[in-house]
């Protein structure tokens, strides 16, 4: 099978386009032929080996020392189950799936455990837009639920609200009864008021941290920001949160803690299948919806991974394979609010069986955040 490999640890140019031997599942396993896989600026992360040099050897245990364990790159999905381990009762043979691995989702078959996070893929999405969300998705719903706490009626300033994550968090801030403020560029403004943001700060030409407004919360998803001059924004009990961080947000945080007044959080996503049906199901019912930025075949890796580390990715980067350019479209038109989803009828997912499935309910701020006091604003 084709597969993206990175054989070393290093810039875009590692990655290769090799043929190498398909996986096999094991008893629980469940093997997907995959339609629409993603670069994530995780990926990036991983193929550079760039991250706080305080994880610096726990993360070269866990990926490999002097090179990737596993060379076959990308960690987000969709496609259709190829074929299953004896042992596997969730799925069967030409169900629609999507979900999300470590390493392995840049190439036509992947292999993961049936109790990992797989799921049945939204009906409403295509295969493109189910791979390009559980990475974004699921971090912005950890970050503001467990990190943040974020409780109804409280505001929130997303920076980095274009990105991978961010499209996500204002949806999710918006969904859960926040007030939304949006930091993005002048050429995203459009983009990020139609997925819910009440306000919007152009970076370029405003300084937030200089404005009157005060944030319950500021969700940094690209680690930009400066801990002082975001305090000065903050409300009493505000806290300031960082998805990409180092030793000194993390020294910020354990000071923070240990004295009254605003907070320096900082923490990690991971995936589990609970938050990827979560999050499945609020794309499903239409709360949630993916972006996708730019498309490139799976043969235009290094182009994908280059595009990803100048910084101006807008939602997902997706890699296309397996025909999966036919299937049926949905995307942001970034020159108007106003024709935001255009679709093309879908033809190559007409062989896909979709698993069983429960009706779907759109999870409400109590069913998806345990934090107390939380309550569904539609309720009210």
């Amino acid at each position: 099978m084709r597969a993206v490999t990175s054989r070393a640890y290093g810039p875009p140019e590692v990655l290769r386009i090799e043929e190498v031997p398909a996986p096999v599942p094991s008893a629980r396993d469940v093997r997907v032929r995959v339609q629409a896989s993603t670069v994530t600026s995780g990926d990036a992360r991983i193929r550079g080996f760039r991250g706080p040099r305080i994880f610096w050897l726990p993360l070269r245990l866990t990926l490999g020392l002097r090179r990737p364990r596993n060379p076959i790159m990308g960690m987000e999905f969709a496609g259709v189950v190829e074929s299953v381990g004896g042992a596997v009762t969730r799925f069967r043979v030409g169900d629609a799936v999507f979900g999300m691995t470590m390493r392995g989702a840049n190439a036509e078959l992947v292999t993961i455990r049936e109790d990992a996070a797989i799921a049945a893929k939204p009906a409403n999405l295509t295969n493109e837009e189910a791979a390009s969300l559980p990475f974004g998705a699921i971090a912005a719903l950890v970050f503001l639920r467990d990190v943040a706490k974020l409780q109804s009626g409280e505001r929130v300033l997303v920076i980095g609200a274009a990105g991978g994550v961010g499209v996500f968090a204002v949806q999710l801030a918006r969904h859960f009864g926040a007030h939304v403020t949006a930091v993005c560029s002048a050429g995203s403004i459009d983009l990020v008021r139609s997925l819910g943001a009440a306000a919007v700060v152009d970076r370029a030409a405003e300084d937030f941290t200089e404005a009157t407004h005060r944030y319950d919360v500021i969700l940094d998803t690209i680690g930009v920001s400066d801990v002082a001059r975001c305090r000065r924004v903050l409300t009493p009990q505000g806290r300031h949160v960082f998805l990409s961080f180092g030793l000194a947000e993390m020294l910020h945080m354990a000071w923070t803690a240990l004295r009254p007044g605003s907070r320096v959080l900082c923490g990690f996503s991971g995936t589990t299948l609970a938050d990827l049906r979560i999050v499945g199901d609020l794309a499903e019912a239409g709360t949630l919806r993916p972006v996708i930025g730019r498309r490139f075949p799976l043969e235009e890796a290094v182009a994908a991974h280059r595009h990803v580390e100048t910084g101006r990715k807008r939602g997902s980067l997706v890699l296309t394979l397996n025909d999966s350019q036919g299937t049926r479209t949905v995307l942001f038109d970034h020159t108007t609010a106003s024709s935001s989803m255009n679709r093309v009828d879908d033809t190559s997912d007409a062989c896909a069986r979709s698993p069983a499935r429960a009706p779907v309910t759109v999870p409400s701020i109590s069913d998806v955040a345990p934090a107390p006091g939380w309550a569904d604003p539609r309720r009210r």
